[in-house]
């Protein structure tokens, strides 16, 4: 059976109400099979009305992802600042899987409809990525430039396999699904510091060039 979804909250926007529709029908069925027609309809709003707000499903859901970094951001903790990197991200992300508890039966049909559809897959990515730049500012740790945004690639697949313990645990503790998330981040961590020694390595190299130039120069061969 699937878990409820929440409905959108009184007084809700037409671009609320259409992002709550669509993922009460992504909890139902594959987004590849969802029409426009449908979510107007369980929107309550006409098709002009669906498309001036959104011109694709996936434009949906990037407003849906936009939401939940929103949600995470405004609700950091200031007492975890002290705390380790680590912490503070194990924190940031446990929230952001309290957010999508609500929307865990369309969490877990997008996950199956991206393993059909490289497309999705490759879209989904993107997002995912983008979010997870958001979580690690979150925890005040750098993201950006290139290496923040391999960072936040390295993340985000990260926590999509903490998402496939998450899709299976029953417990209201979420025991095993915190477990995964210490493990996939000892593995980030571990990963994290071999990234920073490789984005060191252009500059070393650059430095080494001039020096090469001037060897050549002076009619020397470099060893």
């Amino acid at each position: 059976m699937a878990e409820p979804v929440s409905p959108p909250p009184d007084g809700a926007s037409e671009r609320e109400r259409i992002i709550a529709a669509f993922m009460a029908l992504l909890a139902e069925e594959p987004i590849e099979q969802i029409g426009f027609a449908a979510i107007a309809a369980r929107a309550g709003v006409s098709l002009a009305a669906l498309r001036n707000a959104f011109g694709s499903k996936l434009a949906i859901l990037a407003a849906h992802q936009k939401e939940i970094d929103r949600q995470v951001l405004a609700g950091i903790d200031a007492d975890m600042a002290q705390e380790p990197p680590r912490e503070r991200l194990f924190d940031v992300l446990m929230r952001r899987i309290e957010a999508l508890t609500p929307h865990k039966a369309a969490v877990r049909s997008l996950i199956r409809s991206a393993g059909r559809n490289p497309g999705l897959a490759l879209a989904l990515n993107g997002f995912a990525a983008r979010s997870q730049q958001w979580m690690l500012t979150a925890a005040d740790i750098p993201a950006a430039g290139p290496q923040g945004a391999l960072r936040a690639q390295g993340l985000a697949l990260l926590f999509a396999s903490v998402l496939r313990t998450w899709l299976t645990d029953e417990d209201p503790g979420l025991a095993r699904t915190m477990s995964a998330l210490d493990r996939a981040l000892a593995r980030g961590q571990r990963l994290s510091g071999f990234l920073d020694d490789l984005c060191r390595i252009p500059a070393s190299v650059c430095r080494a060039r001039p020096r090469r130039r001037r060897d050549a120069d002076e009619g020397t061969v470099a060893a």
